[in-house]
């Protein structure tokens, strides 16, 4: 059974406005409070007045629920039941309820009689709660609550700058109520300065210049000639012109000031990173403006970005050659090793094997993995360069001799020390075989057989008189420890070793935290377990990281800003210049290692 409640008023102007409910429901509340079925805004009401029931199809109930009773035809009662096929008129308060019946659903008209309308009647109810009548004038409060501001917001603070005595100039934060000025609390790395208004706002109502700035940060510099900025930067419209304007005649520097990067006073946390229109002012049409410039235009990373440039070697050597390559023309990097990362990667082969017969000694899996080789720096950012001794002689090994249960190995990265060890091993009152070059890791049965890969260390060098010219010439030629992995060549000199880079950045203007994404594999990025060759450069292209980051307001998982992977003051090692002292080391031991594992 339904009701169908019919709420009418009247406009200022006489006219009705019907709103018509439908509730499918056997009972309503009616009376003042908003949560009853049937609300009705009348002081003479109850919040919770009375009860409408349906009894059978014909018949409802009326009760009240509180402690006033309503009107019926007239008379005042609690209860009563209505027949609704005859229809019945019945009063609340102010408001008259015709009761009918129509289509088998009771009709309930509610009309406000005691009000011109609805408006009228809220103002009555707001006149009964009102103090307005006790208060000034709103245009007198409003008045006064302006000077009450300029007083203890301007005029305060200005005259405490004012008065100040001589002496106390050299307290600079001694002036009063200028705390009210602040937009927010100082982010974490000026949270020292917190309340020393004056280190930074150095002149009253002057914005702050870079003077102040440098006075902590000496070493940053600009991002490029100022010349070549301003030339750079797009010519602002007509709006931009008219900020400008303002903006100088309030004392704000012009463009290019730090403040315009480094907004502070936005939180305690980390500074607010740099908004990316401030970069796309100048490289989005960069070209247009600057057309020496090796470049290409950027404004989003998610629709507008060129194709990653990553900084190769293609002529290794003492005098190595480079030059920075987009990753669209798969450039080659010769890093002077002979790599396969297919075959030590495979789940299958004799690799594989290795690893698992080394699982409990050295921690490896069924096959290796790029963590068995690849160590991350102290701060998870990038990967140190791959370490011989550490990484490869597990299974690369150089040990040649065992003397009172010490194992004496070539040194790795000395080829002149190599060929040294080899004739004084020689020299000696004579070993009873040939070296066993690589230890019981290379004692395989039938390796050693004419014609076989480690012939050179025991039948050719047993069997002539010049064994360690021979045991030499294996080491370095095909099939030798050294050949196998390096580029060697031999001249007037003796033997030698192509240096070996391995560049812990590729990538040189920009930042890529590994330690961010160490919820991905290795191989979500890098498509080493197919690389049969050590020059493929295994660097995801932009593509990739567009699977996950898009522009700054893009919709992407990673919404990303210029800031996120680029530096403003680009050069003297920024942004890359690591703040652990301990990768500070491994940097500058670098040039050692590379020369180590040569």
């Amino acid at each position: 059974m339904n009701f169908i409640v019919r709420q009418i008023s009247l406009t200022a102007d006489g006219r009705e406005i019907v709103r018509t409910a439908t509730l499918a429901k056997p009972q309503l509340s009616l009376g003042r409070a908003a949560a009853n079925d049937i609300h009705l805004p009348d002081l003479a009401l109850e919040p919770d007045h009375a009860r409408i029931e349906q009894i059978d199809g014909r018949t409802i109930r009326v009760r009240a629920t509180g402690a006033l009773g309503f009107d019926l035809e007239g008379r005042t009662t609690r209860s009563a039941e209505i027949d609704t096929s005859k229809g019945a008129e019945l009063r609340f308060g102010g408001h008259r309820v015709t009761v009918g019946q129509e289509d088998g659903a009771t009709i309930l008209s509610i009309r406000r009689v005691d009000a011109v309308s609805e408006a009228s009647e809220e103002k009555e109810e707001a006149k009964v709660f009102s103090l307005a009548r006790h208060l000034p004038p709103k245009r007198l409060t409003a008045w006064g609550m302006v000077l009450a501001i300029l007083i203890g917001f301007l005029a305060i603070p200005i005259y405490s700058y004012a008065t100040r005595a001589a002496a106390d100039t050299r307290n600079i934060y001694s002036v009063k109520g200028d705390g009210a000025w602040s937009s927010g609390p100082l982010s974490q790395a000026h949270h020292a300065l917190e309340g020393k208004c004056e280190t930074c706002h150095q002149k009253a109502f002057v914005s702050v210049r870079d003077s102040a700035c440098q006075t902590c940060h000496k070493p940053v510099h600009d991002h490029a000639p100022a010349a070549r900025i301003a030339m750079a930067r797009a010519e602002p419209g007509i709006g931009g012109k008219l900020l400008a304007s303002v903006a100088a005649t309030f004392g704000k520097p012009p463009e290019g000031a730090c403040v315009d990067c480094h907004r502070e006073h936005e939180g305690a946390g980390p500074m607010q990173p740099t908004p990316q229109a401030f970069c796309t002012d100048c490289h989005g049409t960069l070209k247009d403006r600057l057309k020496d410039t090796k470049l290409a235009n950027a404004s989003d990373f998610g629709t507008a970005h060129p194709q990653f440039s990553a900084l190769v070697q293609y002529n290794p050597g003492k005098h190595p050659s480079f030059t920075r390559a987009s990753l669209d023309a798969r450039p080659s990097d010769d890093s002077g090793l002979k790599f396969p990362h297919d075959i030590h990667l495979s789940k299958t082969g004799g690799v594989a094997r290795m690893a698992r017969s080394l699982k409990a000694q050295n921690g490896y899996g069924d096959a290796l993995a790029c963590k068995d080789c690849h160590r991350p720096t102290a701060d998870g950012v990038r990967f140190l360069p791959v370490d011989m001794e550490r990484d490869c002689q597990s299974c690369h090994s150089l040990a040649f001799e065992t003397i009172g249960g010490t194992v004496r190995t070539l040194r790795h990265g000395q080829p002149e020390q190599v060929v040294a060890d080899l004739r004084a091993y020689y020299r000696s009152t004579g070993p009873a075989q040939p070296i066993a070059l690589g230890g019981m890791a290379r004692r395989r049965p039938g390796d050693y057989a004419q014609g076989r890969l480690y012939h050179a260390y025991f039948g050719a060098a047993a069997a002539r008189p010049s064994r360690a010219d021979d045991a030499i010439r294996a080491v370095f030629s095909k099939g030798g420890a050294c050949y196998d992995c390096h580029t060697v060549t031999s001249g007037a000199g003796g033997w030698h070793v192509t240096p070996v880079n391995q560049p812990m950045r590729y990538m040189m203007t920009g930042w890529f935290d590994h330690k961010a994404h160490s919820t991905e594999s290795c191989e979500s990025c890098h498509a080493a377990p197919k690389s049969h060759d050590a020059k493929q450069l295994l660097l995801p292209g932009i593509d990739s990281c567009r699977t996950c980051h898009g522009g700054e307001k893009s919709k992407a998982d990673v919404p990303s800003s210029c800031a996120m992977c680029h530096s403003y003051h680009i050069g003297d090692g920024a942004p890359w210049t690591p703040a652990d002292q301990t990768i500070r080391r491994e940097q500058a031991d670098r040039p050692r290692r590379i020369g180590r594992d040569s």
